[in-house]
């Protein structure tokens, strides 16, 4: 109760903090990102104009028929040498056209991603052949019960916002059996939007009719689409994967949104350079979203240059450093630039296991993508050993991770009632202290994020924690 001086007791404080007044969570996937901009305005410019000249000037080889007669049909040509050359006007066209208003569904509604301008969300990824053993710490073989139990976990971890396929399962031999059952894997682990490959063009109408039979009817399903093909359609350098290309048309015609995906890798399919390997990334991107919106201009297609890294000493994969990180950032501004849906590839570590190389390399990733506004980052959790392995426990450590970094792209927000004013004076005239008042009871689960996981414990408190558990 308050006396003459205003001071309340420790009892009134208590009841007014009963009913905290700010419920929010204090992480979501959408935060806006895009306040990390390693290329300035002039590089944008200059990346942009680079990649418009080799799209006009060199073109990409392996075209399929149906390609080339559609870009042709717009203006495009297909040379001697059996290159085809995009037009400067027709690329301009297909980005300023494209749709913005991408929506990624969930099976549960409360799952659907707003894919438009700078929102953040996180996302699995993969395709590993090999899960991680943490109990007898080795690799094995990757199952589709493994792929199932992944995506059940991601279903829980609320910082993982999207499941796209991790595992291969190499128990099942038949390509076109792993790719349904694959589907079928991940949509009964989770509501939330899943993301697949398909790995022939054949393939393609049975996952169809999948999908078709899990929205109830083919028209549920084009309407709120719960499942994303990614499609490979490039293998660089400049080059067409033609079968891809029937894949993709295949999607597109099918009703599926559509994951665009060069992935290069710099000092062996793409200039060593990070200038380089983002313009030959990009153009090779573009000229994907070039042709599925000939296929269909409503076409739901998602914007991914992932360029990765190679060690030039050993020309072998190295997803883990810094180079890695600031290439994603550079692509994720590219699809910034050009305000396209984007999705990026972080999160890929060269560590073998959970440890400081591990969780040091995820982190700087994942954060730089985040922060240079990546609409989905992909390979953000569970992936180690440079994309060959999978850890199913790595799932739960790296949602408190995604967690902490969502956190960090919702920034301070600074206003009169943040700045609290009024509670220093309260506090400072000795009316109780921070910790007890009712603006630090009403703010702190909707301003801080607690990791499941982290130890925060003093020492003195773990010590005592190992000694009651081993005793």
């Amino acid at each position: 109760m308050a006396g003459k001086s205003g001071r309340r007791g420790r009892k009134a404080r208590i009841e007014s903090n009963a009913n905290p007044v700010d419920e929010k969570p204090p992480v979501w996937g959408g935060i806006n990102g895009g306040a990390f901009r390693p290329l300035s305005d002039a590089n944008l410019a200059e990346v942009n104009e680079a990649v418009l000249s080799l799209l006009e000037t060199l073109g990409l080889s392996q075209a399929s028929a149906s390609m080339i007669e559609k870009v042709c049909a717009k203006g495009g040509t297909y040379t001697d040498d059996k290159r085809l050359l995009f037009p400067r006007e027709l690329v301009l066209k297909t980005i300023k056209e494209a749709r913005r208003d991408v929506v990624l569904y969930g099976q549960d509604t409360a799952h659907n991603l707003d894919l438009s301008g700078s929102r953040v969300h996180m996302s699995s990824g993969g395709g590993a052949p090999g899960v991680f053993d943490i109990e007898e710490s080795h690799y094995r073989d990757g199952t589709l019960q493994d792929l199932y139990d992944a995506a059940r976990i991601c279903d829980a971890m609320e910082n993982i916002h999207h499941f796209s396929r991790s595992i291969v399962a190499r128990d099942i031999e038949n390509v076109a059996e792993m790719d349904l059952n694959t589907a079928y894997a991940c949509l009964m682990g989770t509501s939330k939007h899943v993301s697949v490959s398909v790995s022939e063009p054949e393939n393609l109408p049975q996952l169809a009719e999948l999908c078709y039979t899990f929205a109830g009817s083919e028209a549920a399903f084009r309407a709120r689409p719960f499942l994303t093909v990614m499609v490979c359609h490039v293998v660089p350098p400049m080059r067409f994967a033609e079968e891809a290309l029937d894949t993709l048309e295949a999607a597109v015609l099918a009703g599926f949104p559509v994951q665009l995906i060069s992935a290069g890798q710099a000092g062996a399919t793409s200039p060593a350079t990070i200038a380089g390997s983002l313009v030959q990334a990009v153009a090779e991107t573009l000229a994907g979203l070039v042709f599925a919106r000939l296929v269909d201009s409503n076409v739901a297609a998602i914007f991914g240059p992932k360029p990765l890294v190679a060690d030039l000493r050993t020309g072998s994969l190295c997803a883990g450093g810094g180079e890695q990180a600031i290439l994603m950032a550079a692509s994720t501004q590219m699809g910034r630039f050009y305000d396209l849906p984007t999705t990026s590839i972080a999160g890929i570590t060269d560590s073998k296991t959970l440890d400081a190389q591990f969780g040091s390399e995820k982190n700087l990733a994942v954060s730089t993508a985040a922060h240079a506004g990546s609409n989905l980052i992909t390979q953000a959790c569970g992936m180690q050993a440079s994309l060959l392995g999978v850890s199913l426990e790595a799932y739960v450590v790296d949602n408190d991770m995604l967690g902490n970094i969502l956190r960090t792209l919702r920034g301070a927000e600074i206003n009169a009632e943040n700045i609290g004013a009024d509670v220093i004076a309260e506090v400072c005239r000795g009316e109780g202290h921070y910790l007890g008042h009712r603006h630090t009871f009403n703010r702190m689960k909707s301003d801080y994020f607690y990791p499941h996981l982290g130890d925060r414990q003093t020492p003195r408190e773990r010590l005592l924690r190992d000694v009651f558990t081993c005793g």
